[in-house]
């Protein structure tokens, strides 16, 4: 069979599904905690996304069959034959999980949060390819998937999506789509040319799906996609830097799967704020194609880090504690990055990965090269193609997904489809007692840019007022290894910490001065101390 048609067979297989449903169980170890939450909730979690009411939506592509989520008497969409749920909300408090209706296919699609905290949900296959559907989120159970019909200017598939500063989307690139897009359109519903996307495929792999992408500190996005990267000035279609390559040249997106942080932006109030771009992993030059003939290349055990806003800047090498592809990438409240699921060998695609990579990795940016990682504790399931970790208020990874066939195939298989959910907790949680408890302000307060407010805390134990700060996280949508959207900004002080007695004190902080910085929606905000961070509020930056 040629190369092309193998590729297909890949990409289209159908599916089935079983699943069961049990109690959660607790693994202790140092250096990091798993707990089973789920042994199943019906689907795989190929995407997911927190929202501002502590639910988790979770959604797997819809054609590969039934799965054992039923939908509720009367969701059944008229004419349909599947009755089942392939998307899902899940409740963290309650440990519990509802079906949702999605009624195209969103397999490979993206995502992101609007400035009301809506989730706005792009693309996908076949009748799924120009859709957009929309998740409100509800306090109660009625709310559920509303999809509009012709909302993108062409199909995308393996695309990313980024919130901008004005509150809108931007939809970057997808299969054989070289330009971009806006949600909401424009009057004229342009789709805007992006011959860089051009420049880094190969027509018989697309080696350069699902780009990541990060809004720069200037209003700008870095895009890196295959083994390059630009800064497109978005507003006037201009490319207005071309970056070095990684040594090597090795490809880092889909799917020789890598992944890749926005490091923490700290110093916001000065006039020349830096950004770092972490990626870590992926496979070597030509490992898809030896996947499909049996042959499974070690994963890059690389990291690579640029500071983008340098005049000149370069890549700076690293090597990590073990090989990584289809790994994701999840920015910590204190500023550390963790490197969970994947393999080390082969690529992303069906049944192309081996030697999964059980160990997580906790990343600390901020130490000197050579003693920048920390291996944390493994779990025993192995996650793959099609898993995905989101970052929750609590502090803890939710971790879920793998389907690396083409089929719900949960015997008979190196690798069954996974319908769990487990929640790491990094090694910042192993001991809760010195965690610090935010008593001030109270969850969901509306705040403004350049704001100054007070942050209030108690503390169990002596406070070292050197090692305090705080951090807001906007939440990311998680799919195929890259968490987009995904930022985290230090807070800037204005005096020293306040001791108020009885184990309480407080911070005045400032808010970010512009959407540049912190494009305007929820985000979660902690006090760290000594590393160890508090339990997330959420807060409305606007």
């Amino acid at each position: 069979m040629k190369l092309q048609g193998l590729i297909i067979v890949y990409l289209f297989f159908p599916i089935t599904l079983f699943i069961s449903t049990l109690l959660p169980s607790l693994t202790n170890a140092a250096g990091g905690q798993w707990q089973l939450l789920r042994p199943s909730i019906g689907v795989s979690a190929m995407h997911m996304q927190l929202l501002n009411n502590d639910r988790v939506v979770v959604f797997d592509r819809t054609d590969f069959g039934l799965s054992n989520l039923s939908l509720p008497a009367g969701k059944c969409p008229k004419g349909f034959k599947d009755c089942t749920a392939h998307s899902a909300e899940y409740d963290v408090a309650a440990n519990t999980f509802r079906p949702l209706t999605v009624l195209t296919d969103v397999w490979c699609s993206s995502g992101a949060l609007t400035p009301d905290g809506t989730l706005i949900q792009t693309g996908g296959f076949n009748k799924g390819e120009r859709r957009v559907r929309v998740f409100k989120p509800c306090g109660d159970t009625n709310c559920d998937w509303q999809e509009i019909n012709l909302g993108l200017g062409v199909r995308r598939w393996y695309g990313t999506n980024h919130i901008l500063p004005d509150g809108r989307q931007i939809i970057i690139g997808g299969r054989r789509q070289f330009n971009y897009e806006f949600y909401p359109k424009a009057k004229d519903n342009k789709v805007h040319d992006l011959p860089f996307l051009a420049q880094t495929t190969d027509p018989r792999i697309e080696n350069n799906l699902y780009p990541f992408v990060f809004l720069n500190v200037d209003g700008n996005l870095f895009v890196y996609a295959n083994n390059r990267a630009i800064l497109l000035d978005y507003v006037r279609n201009q490319v207005v830097k071309t970056y070095p390559q990684i040594p090597g040249g090795d490809p880092r997106s889909y799917p020789s799967t890598g992944s890749a942080v926005l490091l923490p932006l700290k110093n916001i109030q000065a006039r020349n704020v830096e950004a770092e771009v972490l990626v870590c992993g992926g496979a070597p030059k030509g490992s898809f194609t030896q996947a499909l003939r049996g042959n499974f290349i070690p994963a890059l055990n690389t990291c690579a880090r640029i500071k983008i806003t340098d005049p000149k800047p370069n890549w700076v090498v690293e090597t990590m504690p073990s090989a990584r592809v289809m790994g994701d990438m999840i920015l910590l409240p204190n500023g550390n990055v963790l490197l969970i699921n994947g393999a080390g060998a082969g690529t992303a695609a069906w049944e192309l990965g081996r030697n999964p990579n059980f160990t997580p990795v906790i990343y600390r940016p901020g130490n000197k090269i050579g003693s920048r990682f920390e291996l944390q504790n493994p779990t025993t399931i192995p996650r793959l193609y099609h898993s995905t970790a989101v970052l929750l208020r609590d502090g803890r990874i939710l971790v879920g997904g793998s389907n690396p066939h083409p089929g719900y195939n949960f015997t008979g298989v190196l690798f069954p489809t996974e319908l769990s959910l487990e929640a790491f907790s990094p090694s910042y949680l192993d001991n809760p007692n010195l965690r610090p408890r935010i008593v001030l302000p109270a969850s969901q307060t509306k705040l403004k840019y350049s704001q100054t407010f007070t942050v209030r805390f108690r503390l169990t134990g002596t406070l070292d007022p050197n090692s305090v700060s705080t951090t807001m996280v906007f939440p990311s949508f998680a799919t195929h290894s890259f968490s987009m959207n995904q930022r985290l900004l230090v807070l800037p002080t204005t005096g020293p910490v306040k001791n108020l007695g009885k184990s309480t004190y407080q911070v005045d902080v400032t808010t970010p001065g512009s959407g540049i910085l912190a494009p305007s929606g929820y985000y979660l905000l902690f006090v760290v101390h000594r590393e160890i961070p508090s339990q997330g509020i959420w807060v409305l930056i606007n």
